[in-house]
């Protein structure tokens, strides 16, 4: 079980930062402005897909470290519900990584 929680930490320090790009750290921030829109085109509101290919990522280490499908698809749905809040300033960095890392128990357990 420790060694399954530290294959999880790792995965979501690599998931969460190294390959969380910038433009994906703004893009799925529902308040973020809309950037680099191209002469003549309408821009468009795209944060949940920048949030769900986030979540998904997610999704994907847990999978790969469990073997556990359903527990790869909690990892989305968690993650994605996680972000949002801390996005919508209901909490900041540390309380987002706090429930980032109860999580990472909670597959590790099951």
């Amino acid at each position: 079980m420790i060694a399954r929680l530290i294959l999880l930490m790792m995965g979501h320090a690599l998931a969460d930062f190294a390959l969380q790009s910038d433009s994906m750290a703004r893009g799925k921030n529902l308040h973020s402005p809309i950037l680099n829109v191209p002469a003549g085109q309408k821009p468009q509101v795209c944060w949940q897909y920048w949030l769900a290919a986030h979540g998904l990522i997610h999704g994907l280490m847990v999978s790969l470290v469990t073997g556990n499908l359903l527990l790869g698809l909690l990892e989305t749905l968690a993650h994605c519900a996680i972000d949002f809040g801390k996005c919508d300033n209901y909490y900041g960095i540390h309380e987002d990584q706090l429930m980032h890392f109860a999580c990472k128990v909670l597959w590790s357990i099951l």
